[in-house]
C-alpha cells in the first residue's frame, strides 16, 4: 500500500510542476485492486492532481483513453495473467505508451526514500472523480475502428473473471452478435483461476459440445485473446498473426508486407509467412520489443504467441477484444470458419526446459556449448530449430526446440540440457 501512495505521489509531482497533473487510474478485478487503486489515488491527489477512475477496465482501455483524452498518464493495477494474491502496477505515458525506463528509474528512487518530495497543501490539494463515461467512450472507438455486422455470428467468451467481463460481451452483443460468456462473475479471487487465456480447457470442451463459431478466451487484464474453433481446437497468438497478415496483404492492407514476431514464435508459422511471401522480422520476447520494432519502421501488425497482438495503425499496445474483432472481421469477409481460416499453418511440435545454472552469462559464452547447439541445428536442418537464450530474471538458461515430433524435441532438449549438467555451469 506505501508503495501505491509512493508511486502516486511521484507521478503527481512529476506531471504537476506547471499545473494540475491529470491522471487516469483502472484496474481489473483482484481483490487487492481497490486497495492500490485507492493508494495511487491519494497519493496523486496529496500533489496537487486531478484523478479519474475508471474502475474495472482492460489494460489496453487506459493506454487509449490517455491518448484520446489527454490524459498526462496512466496508471493500471493489475498482475494480468496471474493468481488474484499476485498485482502489479503498469504505468502508461501521455502517448498511452508504456512508460519510459528513465522516469520509471526515479519513482523506484522516490520509493525507496533516496529523494523527498513537498506535499501540497491547502487548495492547492488534488481531487478524485469516478468517471462513467470512460468505458462507453473506449468500446464506441473499438467499433469505429472495426465496423464489423456480426448478425448471425455465435460466440462464446472465457472472461477469465477479469477485466473483460467490463467491456466484451456488451461490445459483441452491440455488433450483433449472439454472446455467451463462461467465467463472467469476478469474486476477488477466481480471476484467471482455471479460466481465461492460460486455462482453457472449459472453453474448448464446450466449443466441442456446443453450436459456436469462435470461442474466445481473455487473460486477467484483457489485453491478450486466445481463440478456439469449432473442433475445440485452441488457436494462440501465431494462428492470430497467420490469418490477419494473409488477410492484410490480400486486401493490400499489410504495410511494407511485414509481420513482427519475437524469437519465440513457431517455426511452422515462418514456414507459412514464407509460402505466402509475407516477410517477418523477430525480436526479443516481451510485447516491449515488439512495438519498438513496429513503431520505428512503421509495420501494421506483431504480436506473440501468449495472443498479445498489436495493430499499430489503431492502438499502442495489444487489446484482446480489438483482436477479436479483427478476427470476427476476417470471418465475415472472407465467409470462413477459423478452422478454414488456420489451413496452411502446421504448428511444430515444440519442448521448452530450463536448466538452473551458476553463471548464465558464462555459460552462454562457453565455445564447447555453442558447439553443442550448432550439432543440433545441424541435425534439425530445415525441419526444426533450437534456440537457446537465458532467463531474464532468473539464474535459469531456456532450451527449446522445435522438431517434426515430440519425441524429437525431447532428444535434442536432452542432448544440451545434460551437456549444461555434465559441465556443472
Amino acid at each position: 500500500l506505501d508503495m501505491s501512495i509512493k508511486i502516486g505521489q511521484y507521478l503527481g509531482w512529476y506531471y504537476g510542476k506547471e499545473k494540475h497533473a491529470k491522471i487516469l487510474i483502472g484496474k481489473d478485478t483482484r481483490l487487492s485492486g481497490d486497495m492500490f487503486e485507492l493508494g495511487l489515488a491519494a497519493g496523486a491527489t496529496s500533489m496537487g492532481a486531478q484523478v479519474y477512475l475508471l474502475g474495472v477496465c482492460p489494460t489496453p482501455a487506459i493506454s487509449y483513453l490517455v491518448r484520446k483524452e489527454r490524459f498526462d498518464c496512466g496508471i493500471m493495477v493489475s498482475a494480468s495473467h496471474n493468481p488474484y494474491y499476485d498485482n502489479g502496477i503498469k504505468c502508461f505515458n501521455h502517448n498511452g505508451e508504456k512508460m519510459e525506463e528513465e522516469l520509471l528509474l526515479e519513482v523506484e528512487k522516490y520509493m525507496d526514500g533516496l529523494t523527498d518530495l513537498d506535499l501540497v497543501t491547502g487548495d492547492h490539494i488534488g481531487e478524485y472523480f469516478e468517471w462513467e463515461d470512460g468505458l462507453e467512450i473506449y468500446m464506441s472507438w473499438l467499433k469505429e475502428c472495426v465496423p464489423v455486422d456480426l448478425s448471425g455470428m455465435k460466440i462464446l467468451c472465457d472472461l477469465a473473471n477479469g477485466s473483460a467481463t467490463s467491456t466484451a460481451v456488451e461490445t459483441l452483443d452491440s455488433l450483433g452478435a449472439t454472446v455467451d460468456a463462461i467465467s463472467n462473475s469476478p469474486n476477488g479471487i477466481n480471476i484467471n483461476n482455471k479460466c481465461g487465456s492460460t486455462h482453457p480447457e472449459g472453453l474448448q470442451r464446450m466449443m466441442r459440445e456446443g453450436d459456436y463459431d469462435i470461442g474466445l478466451a481473455f487473460d486477467g487484464d484483457a489485453d491478450r485473446l486466445i481463440m478456439v474453433d469449432s473442433d475445440g481446437k485452441l488457436c494462440d497468438g501465431d494462428y492470430i498473426l497467420y490469418i490477419c497478415s494473409r488477410y492484410m496483404k490480400s486486401i493490400n492492407h499489410l504495410n511494407k508486407n511485414m509481420v513482427v514476431t519475437t524469437v519465440m514464435a513457431n517455426l511452422g508459422l515462418y514456414k507459412a509467412l514464407d509460402a505466402n511471401k509475407i516477410d517477418y522480422i523477430q525480436t526479443a520476447v516481451g510485447d516491449k520489443y515488439v512495438f519498438e520494432e513496429m513503431q520505428k519502421n512503421d509495420y501494421w501488425v506483431g504480436g506473440e504467441q501468449s495472443g498479445h497482438i498489436i495493430f499499430l495503425e489503431h492502438e499502442v499496445t495489444g487489446d484482446g477484444l480489438m483482436t477479436a474483432l479483427k478476427i470476427l472481421e476476417i470471418m465475415k469477409a472472407t465467409g470462413k470458419s477459423l478452422k478454414e481460416l488456420s489451413e496452411g499453418l502446421f504448428i511444430y511440435p515444440q519442448l521448452l526446459k530450463n536448466v538452473t545454472v551458476k553463471d548464465k552469462n558464462a555459460c552462454l559464452e562457453s565455445k564447447e556449448l555453442q558447439e553443442v547447439v550448432d550439432a543440433v541445428a545441424n541435425d534439425l536442418g530445415n525441419e526444426g530449430r533450437i534456440l537457446v537464450r537465458p532467463s531474464g530474471t532468473e539464474p535459469l538458461i531456456r532450451v527449446m526446440v522445435e522438431a517434426k515430433t515430440d519425441e524429437l524435441c525431447a532428444q535434442y532438449v536432452k542432448r544440451v540440457t545434460d551437456f549444461l549438467e555434465e559441465n556443472n555451469f
